[in-house]
């Protein structure tokens, strides 16, 4: 008995499966993000980056489920929040 080749319609249908099962673990992935999330202003509070931050604050709390703080961190022309930055603990997102 010779069987019938394999038609492009199973073929497709056959190669979505395939992918969607390689996919599936992304999809079991805790939500993210999981924790607070810390905006860090290198800038006086008051001043116009600060008032930027905290109207941009209830909106994103309120779309990731999260706390958002700000945290100003002025002085040395911006380069103490900078600092605080590259030396706050990784959180693995990049």
């Amino acid at each position: 008995m010779q069987q019938a080749p394999l038609s492009r319609r199973a073929f497709n249908l056959a190669a979505a499966a395939a992918t969607a099962s390689i996919a599936a673990p992304g999809l079991a992935q805790p939500a993210w993000p999981n924790k607070p999330i810390r905006i860090i202003v290198p800038y006086t509070p008051g001043g116009f980056t600060d008032q930027m931050a905290r109207l941009v604050q209830p909106g994103l709390a309120a779309r990731l489920g999260q706390p958002v703080v700000i945290d100003n961190k002025p002085g040395a022309n911006s380069l103490i929040g900078v600092d605080a930055l590259a030396k706050s603990a990784p959180d693995g997102t990049w």
